[in-house]
């Protein structure tokens, strides 16, 4: 059985604050879990809190390519290789004149918190940002970093034993927006544990979440082609 459970009464994170600590005070992990955890508070604990007296300037900063433009929205590539509203800047919960940036490795980052959680427990980590979908509207969670998560499923055939030639299910995209279910924006529960899907914990050398990001050679909406 899969369950979602959100991990309540965390404080709010400043730089410089042990992460890890803070959820191994407010949560019992046990072997098999994925801690998701909201982007926005691994940056506030790696300082990516920064001044900007301008936010478009901070957006452009952040900025590798843009790839859609109307009016004052900007869809872009960021550094990390997500293609974004805003490069993943955000003005939201924070001090005013300051803006929050993504984390300069996610799968870095996810990768420190996992180190520090399996020393109570077996446990995979995933870091979770906002996306847009193209072609759909509204957002959900999507993973931007991950440490010792199966990223994909791939079964081989169906119920009826058809082969599956193109079936691939992004399991910590999946994941994240359920995590989501239980982190609420307004909610202060930037964290979740995922119990239920052991079978997707594995070493901490699997491909984090960069690898997720379509390559060039394998966008076809980049040329159009």
């Amino acid at each position: 059985m899969l369950t979602v459970s959100g991990v309540a009464g965390l404080p709010e994170i400043r730089e410089g604050d042990d992460l890890a600590a803070l959820i191994l005070a407010h949560t019992s992990l046990v072997d098999g879990d994925i801690v998701v955890v909201t982007s926005k508070i691994v940056s506030k604990a790696e300082g990516r809190l920064v001044a900007a007296a301008d936010r478009e300037d901070a957006i452009a900063a952040e900025t590798v390519r843009v790839v859609a433009e109307r009016g004052s929205v900007r869809i872009v590539e960021n550094h990390l290789g997500i293609v974004a509203a805003a490069a993943g800047v955000d003005a939201s919960n924070v001090p005013e004149g300051h803006v929050l940036l993504l984390p300069v490795d996610p799968d870095a980052s996810a990768r420190r918190l996992a180190e520090r959680l399996r020393e109570v427990a077996h446990v995979g980590v995933l870091i979770s940002d906002t996306l847009g979908r193209a072609w759909r509207l509204g957002q959900t969670d999507a993973a931007i970093g991950a440490a010792g998560v199966r990223l994909f499923e791939q079964p081989e055939r169906d119920a009826d034993g058809r082969p599956l030639a193109v079936t691939m299910s992004c399991v910590a995209d999946e994941l994240c927006a359920a995590a989501e279910l239980v982190k609420p924006k307004d909610g202060h529960v930037p964290v979740a544990i995922v119990r239920g899907r052991a079978d997707l914990v594995g070493d901490l050398d699997l491909p984090g979440a960069r690898s997720i990001v379509r390559s060039p050679d394998e966008d076809l909406f980049r040329t159009g082609g």
